[in-house]
């Protein structure tokens, strides 16, 4: 039987087009077929980095005669988790109800109305693991579903009712304080590992939004227990195996707790939140090591994520080049290591790089991940080597060692191109210009120079797809294959998550810009937002109130608030209205966002450091706010003012640079209000500093500003420096 994924837009059903079993896509046709056949669904939800998911697709769904069994007692519908992350939340929320599991690749049985009664992850093609056969779960299943249809109805209609009251916050018995602030941060100092850095145990993941909020509260109170904690949760990362040390950005996550071992998919919404990270802890400390990590990630980006013709952000770099290896690309025996390098650099490479005859790949013993076990400056103390010998050896050798990697065969890239990634990777490259003030040299520069271009770039090419009444569409462009150009994707689902990010991108680049299209723009998505997301109750659905019949679990609502993947889209959603509070003066935002974070206060706590980007709105919702108006004169000083608000890291700062000339009609409100204090009318290059209500006198020289922002910060006066 053929199946129908030839013509998919996803990469993932597209590899496995060649399949024995009748995959279906998501669709009412499909629902339909098993209702008229009465069969139940097999549905099949992974994504074409997961290694897993393609090791059940050799093992099982490659097999003719376990095709020839799902193809008759089911209909098979495969869906990618990155198209659709409305369909994967809600079944993973559902089999983790039913087995206490979830992941990919995500396996669930249905009802023909898509109701979940059975699931798992991986299943292997025997008994193996303390896990059944797929063949007998298969048949258990179809045999259950013949003979017991009244159990599984019930069964089916149990999950559902649970599942729709999944993520519907409790009523809010704690009150809306800066207390709730205090009880995440207590969180992290509780998960927190003091020895590997990082939070809880085995497998490991990076926690960009908990990692922000520890730099802002070491900023802002000079807390240096929240500092510490973000400093050696970045420093362990960017020495272990799982950032990437040849090519740039990090791994998806490490699989114990050391960060030495990755799982080496690479994801465009983990490397821009962590470049976000590294950008800040720069401007915090003023670390060159944090900003060359930051320019590292972008090093990455702009080779293997970037549409650089476009403009626009890939979405993920797999892991493997087949089921045979386990990350062969990004790891390396001796004798590999040895025969890219000359013999005094290999020693020295095997030292700093742990480069050993047994490493830890467990497929292939000899295989090591590079990772350094200490950082530069005390390597070359050990080796008795000046800081200039060790850097310029190390270069030399990554240099080398990066040179033999690419002529290996590449993992495949997936150039789909996504709203919410797009715009994440967009307000991250805009932040990275705020490095400039720590640029070594005029190479770097022009990176940051040219990652704002590019930003800008893919900014428009984003804000272009806006389906009037609608906003944006998730999937946007479908990954080109067989040398296609890309291919707009028409049918898409419309998400809280590509509203919001984009919203806020929108609101970087105008903050970048002074352009008054960018912030219309991000006004624009703001209030479809609040036209179609806002639940009366509080909080926003992660998909539009109001649209068609949803299919199967879609019908359960979802208020997405943990950040897991990617940062919560309400407490986004919170932080677009208190920056567009800031922006306009309109009371609306501000009140929109105290409700949808009061909504959640009585929730919030207990999802722990997974309330991250929720702590961090709380933050600048509770915050004296600080408002820099850069007023451009023509003379070439406004440049260097914006460094200088930009060069320190604080929360919810708020930076625009308004061009000269700038039409008063469309600059916002709030900032023509503080524009108006500016001498001559603004031919002079100004800046404008507000907070509490009230602003500095104008300066014009980049020390004025750095002196007035000085005198305006609160703590102690002990140095913050980097562990």
């Amino acid at each position: 039987m053929a199946n129908d994924l030839a013509s998919a837009h996803s990469s993932y059903l597209r590899s496995a087009a060649h399949q024995p079993v009748a995959w279906r896509q998501w669709s009412e046709a499909s629902f339909a077929l098993a209702r008229q056949q009465n069969k139940p669904i097999l549905l099949d939800v992974g994504a074409v980095w997961c290694h897993w998911c393609h090791v059940m697709d050799r093992e099982s769904y490659e097999d003719p005669q376990l095709a020839e069994l799902i193809n008759g007692r089911f209909i098979p519908i495969k869906v990618d988790r990155d198209e659709r992350p409305d369909v994967d939340s809600r079944y993973q929320l559902a089999v983790s109800a039913l087995t206490g599991q979830g992941g990919w690749p995500l396996t669930a049985f249905l009802t023909p109305d898509g109701e979940p009664f059975y699931g798992g992850t991986y299943f292997p093609p025997s008994d193996a693991m303390g896990r059944p056969s797929f063949r007998r779960v298969l048949e258990s299943i179809a045999q259950a579903y013949a003979e017991q249809p009244a159990e599984i109805k019930e069964s089916a209609r149990r999950v559902m009712e649970a599942l729709s009251g999944m993520e519907q916050p409790p009523a809010a018995e704690t009150a809306l304080s800066p207390a709730l602030l205090d009880r995440i941060f207590e969180a992290a100092v509780r998960t927190f590992d003091p020895v590997n850095g990082g939070f809880g145990h085995a497998p490991k993941f990076p926690h960009p939004a908990i990692l922000d909020l520890l730099l802002d509260r070491c900023r802002r109170r000079n807390d240096m227990v929240a500092g510490n904690i973000a400093f050696l949760t970045l420093d362990k990362m960017a020495r272990g195996g799982m950032y990437d040390h040849l090519g740039g950005g990090f791994h998806r996550y490490s699989v114990d707790e050391h960060w030495a071992v990755p799982h080496f998919e690479k994801m465009s919404y983990d490397n821009s939140e962590l470049l976000k990270n590294y950008i800040h802890a720069a401007q915090v400390t003023g670390s060159r090591a944090y900003a060359g990590v930051a320019l590292d990630i972008m090093r990455w980006v702009d080779a293997w994520l970037s549409d650089r013709e476009r403009g626009g952000f890939y979405a993920s770099q797999d892991a493997d080049i087949s089921l045979d290896d386990d990350g062969d690309y990004f790891t390396w025996t001796r004798e590999e290591a040895r025969a890219a390098l000359a013999d005094a650099d290999f020693e020295l490479a095997a030292d700093y790089f742990g480069i050993a005859a047994r490493g830890p790949m467990h497929h292939n013993p000899e295989k090591n991940v590079l990772a350094a076990r200490e950082s530069a400056a005390e390597w070359a103390h050990r080796r008795g080597l000046s800081e200039a010998e060790a850097a310029a050896a190390l270069a030399r050798i990554k240099e080398a060692l990066y040179a033999a990697r690419l002529r290996r065969p590449a993992p495949f890239v997936d150039r789909t191109i996504y709203a919410s990634w797009n715009a994440m990777f967009v307000s991250a490259y805009l932040e990275a210009h705020h490095l400039l003030p720590l640029a070594a040299n005029d190479a770097e520069r022009q990176r940051l120079e040219q990652g704002r271009a590019f930003a800008q770039r893919s900014l428009d090419r984003l804000l272009a797809e806006i389906t009037p009444g609608r906003g944006l569409r998730h999937a946007l462009f479908a990954a080109p294959h067989d040398g296609a150009e890309p291919r707009r994707v028409e049918e898409a689902v419309f998400t809280l998550d590509d509203q919001v990010f984009a919203a806020l991108a929108a609101l970087d680049g105008f903050a970048a810009t002074g352009a008054p299209r960018y912030f219309e723009a991000g006004r624009d998505l703001a209030e479809l937002c609040l036209r179609d997301y806002a639940a009366p109750e509080g909080g926003f659905t992660d998909l539009p109130r109001g649209a068609s019949a949803p299919l199967g679990a879609l019908a359960a609502t979802r208020k997405p608030l943990q950040d897991s993947p990617t940062p919560s889209g309400n407490a986004a959603a919170a932080l677009l209205c208190l920056r567009l509070a800031a922006l306009t003066g309109e009371a609306k935002w501000r009140e929109t966002a105290h409700a949808t974070l009061e909504h959640f206060a009585g929730a919030a706590t207990a999802f722990g450091i997974f309330a991250g980007t929720y702590g961090v709105a709380l933050q600048v919702y509770f915050a004296e706010p600080l408002e820099v108006v850069i007023l451009d004169g023509g003379d070439g000083l406004a440049p260097a003012l914006a460094a200088e608000a930009r060069r320190d890291f604080r929360l919810g700062k708020l930076v625009v640079t308004l061009p000269a000339g700038a039409d008063p009609a469309r600059v916002p409100a709030a900032l023509a209000a503080i524009a108006a204090y500016a001498p001559d009318g603004g031919r002079r290059s100004t800046a404008l500093v507000c907070t509490r209500g009230a602003c500095q006198p104008p300066v014009h020289a980049p020390d004025e500003l750095a002196g007035q922002l000085a005198a305006l910060e609160v703590h102690d006066d002990l140095p913050i420096v980097a562990p």
